[in-house]
Protein backbone atom coordinates (compact mmCIF):
# COMPACT_ATOMS: atom_id res chain seq x y z
CA UNK A 1 0.00 0.00 0.00
CA UNK A 2 2.83 2.36 0.87
CA UNK A 3 4.47 1.48 -2.42
CA UNK A 4 1.29 2.32 -4.30
CA UNK A 5 0.98 5.62 -2.48
CA UNK A 6 4.55 6.59 -3.41
CA UNK A 7 3.85 5.82 -7.04
CA UNK A 8 0.68 7.84 -6.88
CA UNK A 9 2.60 10.76 -5.36
CA UNK A 10 5.18 10.61 -8.11
CA UNK A 11 2.52 10.55 -10.78
CA UNK A 12 0.79 13.53 -9.24
CA UNK A 13 4.12 15.42 -8.98
CA UNK A 14 4.87 15.13 -12.68
CA UNK A 15 1.85 17.14 -13.86
CA UNK A 16 2.52 19.65 -11.13
CA UNK A 17 6.08 20.10 -12.37
CA UNK A 18 4.90 20.39 -15.96
CA UNK A 19 2.30 22.89 -14.90
CA UNK A 20 4.89 25.04 -13.12
CA UNK A 21 7.18 24.95 -16.14
CA UNK A 22 4.30 25.85 -18.46
CA UNK A 23 3.33 28.74 -16.20
CA UNK A 24 6.87 30.08 -16.17
CA UNK A 25 7.12 29.70 -19.94
CA UNK A 26 3.84 31.53 -20.41
CA UNK A 27 5.00 34.29 -18.06
CA UNK A 28 8.26 34.65 -20.01
CA UNK A 29 6.33 34.86 -23.30
CA UNK A 30 3.97 37.48 -21.89
CA UNK A 31 6.86 39.58 -20.52
CA UNK A 32 8.68 39.34 -23.87
CA UNK A 33 5.58 40.34 -25.78
CA UNK A 34 4.99 43.24 -23.42
CA UNK A 35 8.63 44.34 -23.83
CA UNK A 36 8.34 44.20 -27.62
CA UNK A 37 5.01 46.02 -27.74
CA UNK A 38 6.27 48.76 -25.42
CA UNK A 39 9.47 49.28 -27.45
CA UNK A 40 7.64 49.43 -30.76
CA UNK A 41 4.56 51.46 -29.85
CA UNK A 42 5.04 53.23 -26.49
CA UNK A 43 8.79 53.88 -26.24
CA UNK A 44 9.93 57.55 -26.48
CA UNK A 45 11.67 56.64 -29.77
CA UNK A 46 8.60 54.95 -31.28
CA UNK A 47 8.06 57.81 -33.77
CA UNK A 48 11.52 57.41 -35.32
CA UNK A 49 11.68 55.33 -38.53
CA UNK A 50 13.35 51.94 -38.66
CA UNK A 51 12.66 48.20 -38.96
CA UNK A 52 10.06 46.70 -36.62
CA UNK A 53 12.41 44.14 -35.07
CA UNK A 54 15.24 46.63 -34.61
CA UNK A 55 12.87 48.75 -32.54
CA UNK A 56 11.60 45.70 -30.67
CA UNK A 57 14.84 44.06 -29.56
CA UNK A 58 18.65 44.21 -29.77
CA UNK A 59 18.84 40.75 -31.35
CA UNK A 60 18.86 41.84 -35.05
CA UNK A 61 21.67 44.33 -34.41
CA UNK A 62 23.77 41.75 -32.57
CA UNK A 63 23.23 39.17 -35.29
CA UNK A 64 24.36 41.57 -38.04
CA UNK A 65 27.30 42.81 -35.93
CA UNK A 66 28.60 39.28 -35.37
CA UNK A 67 28.25 38.53 -39.09
CA UNK A 68 30.67 41.40 -39.88
CA UNK A 69 28.05 43.20 -41.98
CA UNK A 70 26.84 45.90 -39.58
CA UNK A 71 28.13 48.89 -41.57
CA UNK A 72 26.59 47.66 -44.82
CA UNK A 73 23.34 46.92 -43.01
CA UNK A 74 23.12 50.39 -41.47
CA UNK A 75 23.79 51.95 -44.88
CA UNK A 76 20.85 50.00 -46.32
CA UNK A 77 18.65 51.21 -43.46
CA UNK A 78 19.58 54.84 -44.05
CA UNK A 79 18.94 54.50 -47.78
CA UNK A 80 15.47 53.15 -46.95
CA UNK A 81 14.45 55.27 -43.94
CA UNK A 82 16.42 58.52 -44.27
CA UNK A 83 18.95 60.61 -42.33
CA UNK A 84 18.02 59.19 -38.93
CA UNK A 85 17.19 55.53 -38.27
CA UNK A 86 16.24 53.65 -35.14
CA UNK A 87 18.71 50.75 -35.14
CA UNK A 88 17.95 49.49 -31.63
CA UNK A 89 15.30 49.90 -28.93
CA UNK A 90 17.17 52.89 -27.49
CA UNK A 91 19.58 53.76 -30.32
CA UNK A 92 19.50 56.17 -33.26
CA UNK A 93 21.93 56.34 -36.18
CA UNK A 94 22.56 59.50 -38.22
CA UNK A 95 24.33 60.00 -41.56
CA UNK A 96 24.69 63.74 -42.17
CA UNK A 97 27.14 66.56 -41.45
CA UNK A 98 24.99 68.45 -38.93
CA UNK A 99 24.76 65.42 -36.68
CA UNK A 100 28.55 65.34 -36.27
CA UNK A 101 28.48 68.74 -34.57
CA UNK A 102 25.37 68.04 -32.51
CA UNK A 103 26.59 64.69 -31.18
CA UNK A 104 30.36 65.06 -30.87
CA UNK A 105 31.02 68.80 -31.06
CA UNK A 106 31.22 71.46 -28.37
CA UNK A 107 28.19 73.73 -27.97
CA UNK A 108 28.24 76.83 -25.82
CA UNK A 109 26.15 76.37 -22.70
CA UNK A 110 25.79 72.63 -23.16
CA UNK A 111 27.82 69.80 -21.68
CA UNK A 112 29.46 67.14 -23.86
CA UNK A 113 27.38 64.10 -24.61
CA UNK A 114 29.07 61.34 -22.58
CA UNK A 115 30.33 58.16 -24.17
CA UNK A 116 28.26 55.03 -23.72
CA UNK A 117 29.90 53.18 -20.78
CA UNK A 118 28.68 49.83 -22.10
CA UNK A 119 30.53 50.41 -25.39
CA UNK A 120 33.66 52.00 -23.89
CA UNK A 121 34.59 49.56 -21.16
CA UNK A 122 37.77 49.18 -19.14
CA UNK A 123 39.52 45.80 -19.20
CA UNK A 124 38.52 43.42 -16.36
CA UNK A 125 40.15 44.65 -13.18
CA UNK A 126 41.91 47.44 -15.09
CA UNK A 127 41.71 51.20 -15.35
CA UNK A 128 40.13 53.31 -18.06
CA UNK A 129 42.26 54.65 -20.91
CA UNK A 130 42.11 58.08 -22.52
CA UNK A 131 39.62 56.61 -25.00
CA UNK A 132 37.22 54.87 -22.58
CA UNK A 133 37.30 57.26 -19.63
CA UNK A 134 34.59 59.80 -18.79
CA UNK A 135 34.63 63.51 -19.69
CA UNK A 136 36.62 64.62 -16.63
CA UNK A 137 39.11 61.78 -16.96
CA UNK A 138 39.62 62.50 -20.63
CA UNK A 139 40.35 66.17 -20.00
CA UNK A 140 42.95 65.22 -17.40
CA UNK A 141 44.63 62.55 -19.52
CA UNK A 142 44.56 64.49 -22.78
CA UNK A 143 46.47 67.35 -21.11
CA UNK A 144 49.35 64.92 -20.58
CA UNK A 145 49.20 62.91 -23.79
CA UNK A 146 48.72 65.94 -26.09
CA UNK A 147 52.40 66.91 -25.78
CA UNK A 148 53.40 63.58 -27.36
CA UNK A 149 51.32 64.34 -30.47
CA UNK A 150 52.25 67.99 -30.94
CA UNK A 151 53.88 69.30 -34.13
CA UNK A 152 57.12 69.77 -32.19
CA UNK A 153 57.10 66.15 -31.05
CA UNK A 154 56.29 64.99 -34.58
CA UNK A 155 59.36 66.79 -35.96
CA UNK A 156 61.51 65.21 -33.25
CA UNK A 157 60.19 61.76 -34.15
CA UNK A 158 60.79 62.06 -37.90
CA UNK A 159 64.27 60.45 -37.83
CA UNK A 160 62.82 57.44 -36.00
CA UNK A 161 60.03 57.09 -38.57
CA UNK A 162 62.52 57.47 -41.41
CA UNK A 163 64.57 54.59 -40.02
CA UNK A 164 61.56 52.30 -40.24
CA UNK A 165 60.68 53.57 -43.72
CA UNK A 166 64.23 52.66 -44.80
CA UNK A 167 63.84 49.16 -43.33
CA UNK A 168 60.38 48.83 -44.92
CA UNK A 169 61.82 49.52 -48.39
CA UNK A 170 64.90 47.38 -47.78
CA UNK A 171 62.87 44.34 -46.72
CA UNK A 172 60.47 44.78 -49.64
CA UNK A 173 63.40 44.75 -52.08
CA UNK A 174 64.80 41.63 -50.46
CA UNK A 175 61.47 39.80 -50.65
CA UNK A 176 59.90 40.92 -53.93
CA UNK A 177 62.62 39.24 -56.06
CA UNK A 178 62.42 41.92 -58.76
CA UNK A 179 58.64 41.59 -58.95
CA UNK A 180 58.52 37.81 -59.25
CA UNK A 181 57.07 37.22 -55.76
CA UNK A 182 53.55 38.08 -54.67
CA UNK A 183 53.50 40.02 -51.41
CA UNK A 184 50.66 40.70 -49.03
CA UNK A 185 50.90 44.47 -48.67
CA UNK A 186 48.42 44.44 -45.77
CA UNK A 187 50.91 42.54 -43.61
CA UNK A 188 53.73 44.86 -44.64
CA UNK A 189 51.72 47.92 -43.66
CA UNK A 190 50.86 46.36 -40.32
CA UNK A 191 54.47 45.40 -39.61
CA UNK A 192 55.62 48.95 -40.35
CA UNK A 193 52.98 50.77 -38.31
CA UNK A 194 53.29 48.42 -35.34
CA UNK A 195 57.06 48.80 -35.28
CA UNK A 196 56.77 52.60 -35.40
CA UNK A 197 54.08 52.90 -32.73
CA UNK A 198 55.80 50.31 -30.53
CA UNK A 199 59.02 52.31 -30.57
CA UNK A 200 57.21 55.61 -30.01
CA UNK A 201 55.20 54.18 -27.11
CA UNK A 202 57.64 51.83 -25.38
CA UNK A 203 61.03 52.89 -26.73
CA UNK A 204 61.49 49.61 -28.60
CA UNK A 205 59.93 48.05 -31.72
CA UNK A 206 58.21 44.70 -32.13
CA UNK A 207 60.82 43.79 -34.79
CA UNK A 208 58.12 42.84 -37.28
CA UNK A 209 60.05 44.32 -40.21
CA UNK A 210 63.33 42.94 -38.93
CA UNK A 211 61.90 39.41 -38.82
CA UNK A 212 59.41 39.86 -41.68
CA UNK A 213 56.67 38.39 -39.48
CA UNK A 214 54.11 39.31 -36.86
CA UNK A 215 55.20 39.55 -33.25
CA UNK A 216 53.00 37.22 -31.13
CA UNK A 217 51.52 40.19 -29.32
CA UNK A 218 50.51 41.85 -32.58
CA UNK A 219 48.69 38.68 -33.65
CA UNK A 220 46.94 38.56 -30.28
CA UNK A 221 45.89 42.19 -30.67
CA UNK A 222 43.88 41.31 -33.77
CA UNK A 223 42.22 38.44 -31.93
CA UNK A 224 41.47 40.68 -28.95
CA UNK A 225 39.75 43.25 -31.19
CA UNK A 226 37.44 40.54 -32.52
CA UNK A 227 36.82 39.20 -29.02
CA UNK A 228 36.05 42.71 -27.74
CA UNK A 229 33.40 43.06 -30.45
CA UNK A 230 31.75 39.86 -29.27
CA UNK A 231 31.93 40.78 -25.58
CA UNK A 232 30.55 44.27 -26.28
CA UNK A 233 27.23 42.74 -27.31
CA UNK A 234 26.75 41.15 -23.88
CA UNK A 235 26.07 44.55 -22.30
CA UNK A 236 22.79 44.64 -24.23
CA UNK A 237 21.39 41.64 -22.36
CA UNK A 238 21.29 41.51 -18.52
CA UNK A 239 23.42 38.70 -17.14
CA UNK A 240 24.82 37.72 -20.55
CA UNK A 241 28.38 38.82 -19.74
CA UNK A 242 28.54 36.57 -16.68
CA UNK A 243 27.29 33.60 -18.71
CA UNK A 244 29.68 34.27 -21.62
CA UNK A 245 32.67 34.58 -19.30
CA UNK A 246 31.71 31.37 -17.52
CA UNK A 247 31.41 29.48 -20.82
CA UNK A 248 34.35 31.14 -22.62
CA UNK A 249 37.11 28.74 -23.73
CA UNK A 250 40.09 28.64 -21.41
CA UNK A 251 42.39 29.65 -24.28
CA UNK A 252 40.41 32.87 -24.79
CA UNK A 253 40.86 33.86 -21.15
CA UNK A 254 44.55 32.93 -21.26
CA UNK A 255 45.04 35.02 -24.40
CA UNK A 256 43.35 38.01 -22.77
CA UNK A 257 45.53 37.66 -19.66
CA UNK A 258 48.70 37.24 -21.74
CA UNK A 259 47.88 40.40 -23.64
CA UNK A 260 47.22 42.37 -20.46
CA UNK A 261 50.36 41.07 -18.75
CA UNK A 262 52.49 41.99 -21.74
CA UNK A 263 51.18 45.56 -21.66
CA UNK A 264 52.03 45.76 -17.97
CA UNK A 265 55.52 44.38 -18.58
CA UNK A 266 56.19 46.71 -21.53
CA UNK A 267 55.16 49.76 -19.51
CA UNK A 268 57.20 48.61 -16.49
CA UNK A 269 60.31 48.10 -18.61
CA UNK A 270 59.95 51.50 -20.24
CA UNK A 271 59.39 53.31 -16.94
CA UNK A 272 62.57 51.75 -15.55
CA UNK A 273 64.65 52.66 -18.59
CA UNK A 274 66.60 55.93 -18.60
CA UNK A 275 66.79 57.45 -22.08
CA UNK A 276 67.60 60.80 -23.62
CA UNK A 277 65.44 60.08 -26.67
CA UNK A 278 61.91 61.45 -26.55
CA UNK A 279 59.02 59.06 -26.98
CA UNK A 280 55.37 59.17 -25.92
CA UNK A 281 56.20 58.08 -22.39
CA UNK A 282 58.74 60.90 -22.06
CA UNK A 283 56.02 63.50 -22.57
CA UNK A 284 53.51 61.73 -20.32
CA UNK A 285 56.01 61.48 -17.45
CA UNK A 286 57.37 64.99 -17.92
CA UNK A 287 53.97 66.51 -17.14
CA UNK A 288 52.67 63.81 -14.79
CA UNK A 289 51.97 65.91 -11.69
CA UNK A 290 49.46 65.26 -8.91
CA UNK A 291 46.65 65.46 -11.47
CA UNK A 292 48.46 63.03 -13.70
CA UNK A 293 47.86 59.43 -14.70
CA UNK A 294 48.21 56.42 -12.44
CA UNK A 295 50.30 53.46 -13.59
CA UNK A 296 47.16 51.42 -14.46
CA UNK A 297 45.88 54.38 -16.50
CA UNK A 298 49.20 54.63 -18.32
CA UNK A 299 49.02 50.91 -19.08
CA UNK A 300 45.47 51.19 -20.40
CA UNK A 301 46.28 54.27 -22.48
CA UNK A 302 49.43 52.68 -23.89
CA UNK A 303 47.35 49.72 -25.01
CA UNK A 304 44.75 52.01 -26.60
CA UNK A 305 47.40 54.05 -28.43
CA UNK A 306 49.03 50.86 -29.69
CA UNK A 307 45.81 49.80 -31.41
CA UNK A 308 44.61 53.23 -32.54
CA UNK A 309 48.03 54.25 -33.83
CA UNK A 310 48.85 51.17 -35.86
CA UNK A 311 46.03 48.94 -37.07
CA UNK A 312 43.85 51.84 -38.24
CA UNK A 313 46.68 53.43 -40.25
CA UNK A 314 47.55 50.11 -41.86
CA UNK A 315 43.88 49.53 -42.67
CA UNK A 316 43.59 52.90 -44.41
CA UNK A 317 46.79 52.34 -46.41
CA UNK A 318 45.53 48.92 -47.47
CA UNK A 319 42.25 50.37 -48.67
CA UNK A 320 43.97 53.23 -50.51
CA UNK A 321 46.39 50.84 -52.22
CA UNK A 322 43.56 48.57 -53.34
CA UNK A 323 41.56 51.45 -54.84
CA UNK A 324 44.65 52.93 -56.51
CA UNK A 325 45.38 49.63 -58.21
CA UNK A 326 41.74 49.31 -59.27
CA UNK A 327 41.98 52.80 -60.82
CA UNK A 328 45.17 52.88 -62.96
CA UNK A 329 44.75 56.48 -64.14
CA UNK A 330 44.52 57.71 -60.56
CA UNK A 331 47.59 55.68 -59.62
CA UNK A 332 49.50 57.06 -62.62
CA UNK A 333 48.63 60.62 -61.62
CA UNK A 334 49.75 60.08 -58.02
CA UNK A 335 52.99 58.36 -59.02
CA UNK A 336 53.71 61.24 -61.38
CA UNK A 337 53.24 63.77 -58.60
CA UNK A 338 55.48 61.81 -56.22
CA UNK A 339 58.32 61.05 -58.62
CA UNK A 340 58.19 64.54 -60.04
CA UNK A 341 58.50 66.11 -56.59
CA UNK A 342 61.56 64.18 -55.36
CA UNK A 343 64.73 63.65 -57.38
CA UNK A 344 66.27 61.47 -54.67
CA UNK A 345 64.80 59.39 -51.85
CA UNK A 346 66.57 61.52 -49.26
CA UNK A 347 64.41 64.46 -50.29
CA UNK A 348 61.29 62.67 -49.04
CA UNK A 349 60.59 64.37 -45.72
CA UNK A 350 57.55 65.31 -43.67
CA UNK A 351 57.69 68.84 -45.02
CA UNK A 352 58.09 67.57 -48.59
CA UNK A 353 55.21 65.07 -48.54
CA UNK A 354 53.01 67.67 -46.86
CA UNK A 355 53.15 69.74 -50.07
CA UNK A 356 51.69 67.00 -52.29
CA UNK A 357 48.10 68.07 -52.92
CA UNK A 358 47.01 65.08 -54.97
CA UNK A 359 48.43 62.73 -52.33
CA UNK A 360 46.28 64.40 -49.67
CA UNK A 361 43.22 64.11 -51.91
CA UNK A 362 43.96 60.40 -52.42
CA UNK A 363 44.24 59.82 -48.68
CA UNK A 364 41.04 61.75 -47.95
CA UNK A 365 39.20 59.80 -50.63
CA UNK A 366 40.60 56.62 -49.10
CA UNK A 367 39.28 57.67 -45.69
CA UNK A 368 35.88 58.19 -47.30
CA UNK A 369 35.81 54.96 -49.28
CA UNK A 370 37.49 52.76 -46.69
CA UNK A 371 37.20 54.33 -43.21
CA UNK A 372 39.25 52.42 -40.60
CA UNK A 373 36.39 52.94 -38.12
CA UNK A 374 33.28 52.44 -40.26
CA UNK A 375 30.76 52.15 -37.42
CA UNK A 376 29.09 54.77 -35.26
CA UNK A 377 30.69 55.69 -31.93
CA UNK A 378 27.77 56.00 -29.49
CA UNK A 379 27.08 58.89 -27.15
CA UNK A 380 24.50 58.96 -24.36
CA UNK A 381 21.76 61.57 -24.22
CA UNK A 382 21.75 63.07 -20.67
CA UNK A 383 18.76 63.56 -18.36
CA UNK A 384 17.79 66.91 -19.86
CA UNK A 385 17.70 65.48 -23.40
CA UNK A 386 19.39 67.04 -26.44
CA UNK A 387 18.59 68.46 -29.85
CA UNK A 388 20.09 66.47 -32.73
CA UNK A 389 19.44 67.54 -36.33
CA UNK A 390 16.93 70.08 -35.08
CA UNK A 391 14.80 67.50 -33.28
CA UNK A 392 14.60 66.78 -29.55
CA UNK A 393 15.99 63.39 -28.52
CA UNK A 394 14.88 61.98 -25.15
CA UNK A 395 17.22 60.98 -22.29
CA UNK A 396 18.99 57.61 -22.19
CA UNK A 397 19.09 57.39 -25.99
CA UNK A 398 22.29 56.27 -27.71
CA UNK A 399 23.15 58.40 -30.74
CA UNK A 400 25.95 58.16 -33.30
CA UNK A 401 26.99 59.04 -36.83
CA UNK A 402 27.68 55.91 -38.85
CA UNK A 403 30.73 56.65 -40.96
CA UNK A 404 30.14 54.04 -43.63
CA UNK A 405 26.54 55.12 -44.12
CA UNK A 406 27.56 58.80 -44.21
CA UNK A 407 30.33 58.32 -46.76
CA UNK A 408 28.52 55.97 -49.17
CA UNK A 409 25.25 57.79 -49.76
CA UNK A 410 24.42 60.03 -52.72
CA UNK A 411 22.83 62.43 -50.25
CA UNK A 412 26.35 63.43 -49.19
CA UNK A 413 28.62 62.46 -52.07
CA UNK A 414 28.07 62.23 -55.80
CA UNK A 415 29.16 58.83 -57.17
CA UNK A 416 29.70 57.62 -53.59
CA UNK A 417 31.04 54.21 -54.59
CA UNK A 418 33.67 55.54 -56.99
CA UNK A 419 37.23 56.38 -55.94
CA UNK A 420 37.67 59.94 -57.26
CA UNK A 421 40.28 62.06 -55.38
CA UNK A 422 39.43 65.05 -57.61
CA UNK A 423 36.30 65.65 -55.51
CA UNK A 424 38.65 67.12 -52.84
CA UNK A 425 40.45 69.39 -55.31
CA UNK A 426 37.62 71.65 -56.43
CA UNK A 427 36.28 69.55 -59.31
CA UNK A 428 32.96 71.23 -60.26
CA UNK A 429 31.26 67.85 -60.68
CA UNK A 430 31.36 67.47 -56.91
CA UNK A 431 30.48 71.01 -55.86
CA UNK A 432 27.35 69.73 -54.13
CA UNK A 433 29.21 67.15 -52.02
CA UNK A 434 28.67 67.57 -48.28
CA UNK A 435 32.36 67.51 -47.51
CA UNK A 436 31.79 68.27 -43.82
CA UNK A 437 30.20 64.82 -43.58
CA UNK A 438 33.69 63.29 -43.80
CA UNK A 439 35.06 63.23 -40.25
CA UNK A 440 37.21 60.07 -39.97
CA UNK A 441 39.00 61.45 -36.89
CA UNK A 442 35.72 62.67 -35.34
CA UNK A 443 35.15 66.24 -34.14
CA UNK A 444 34.94 68.14 -30.88
CA UNK A 445 36.81 67.76 -27.58
CA UNK A 446 37.28 64.01 -28.02
CA UNK A 447 38.46 63.94 -31.60
CA UNK A 448 41.43 61.70 -32.43
CA UNK A 449 44.53 63.09 -30.78
CA UNK A 450 46.78 61.18 -33.20
CA UNK A 451 45.47 62.71 -36.43
CA UNK A 452 48.74 64.48 -37.31
CA UNK A 453 50.79 61.35 -36.63
CA UNK A 454 48.41 59.25 -38.73
CA UNK A 455 48.69 61.60 -41.73
CA UNK A 456 52.49 61.72 -41.31
CA UNK A 457 52.76 57.92 -41.37
CA UNK A 458 50.32 57.52 -44.25
CA UNK A 459 52.08 60.11 -46.37
CA UNK A 460 55.62 58.87 -45.73
CA UNK A 461 54.82 55.16 -46.17
CA UNK A 462 52.81 55.58 -49.38
CA UNK A 463 55.27 58.04 -50.94
CA UNK A 464 58.28 55.87 -50.18
CA UNK A 465 56.48 52.81 -51.56
CA UNK A 466 55.37 54.44 -54.83
CA UNK A 467 58.67 56.27 -55.33
CA UNK A 468 60.51 52.94 -55.23
CA UNK A 469 58.12 50.41 -56.76
CA UNK A 470 55.57 49.83 -59.50
CA UNK A 471 52.59 47.92 -58.12
CA UNK A 472 49.84 45.75 -59.56
CA UNK A 473 47.09 43.59 -58.13
CA UNK A 474 47.44 39.83 -58.13
CA UNK A 475 45.22 38.76 -61.09
CA UNK A 476 43.02 36.35 -59.11
CA UNK A 477 42.58 38.66 -56.12
CA UNK A 478 39.03 38.67 -54.79
CA UNK A 479 37.24 41.99 -54.54
CA UNK A 480 37.54 43.82 -51.22
CA UNK A 481 34.01 45.12 -51.59
CA UNK A 482 31.62 43.63 -49.05
CA UNK A 483 34.32 42.32 -46.73
CA UNK A 484 33.36 41.31 -43.21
Amino acid sequence: MAFANSISGAILAVPATIGTFASLLLLAILISCGYILYNVYLHPLSKYPGPFWSAATHIPRVRVLLSGQLSYHVLELHEKYGDVVRIGPNELSYNNANAWKDIYGFKQGHSQLPKDPNFYTAPPGGAHSIITTDVAGHSRMRRLVAHAFSEKALREQEPLMKGYMDLFIQRLRENCDDGKNKLDIVSWYNWTTFDIIGDLMFGEPFDCLENVSYHPWVSILFDSIKAATIFSTTSLFPGAQTVIMALAPKKLIETRDYHQNLVVEKVKTRLERVTDRSDFMTYILRHNDERGMSIPEIEATANAIMIAGSETTATLLSGVTYHLLKNPETLKKLVGEIRGAFATEEEITLIGVGKLKYLLAVLDEGLRMYPPVPVGLPRNIPAEGAVINGKFVPPKTLVSVNQWASYHTEKNFREPNSFIPERWLGDSRFASDAKDALQPFSVGPRNCIGKSLAYAEMRLILVRLLWNFDLQLVPDLKSWEGQE
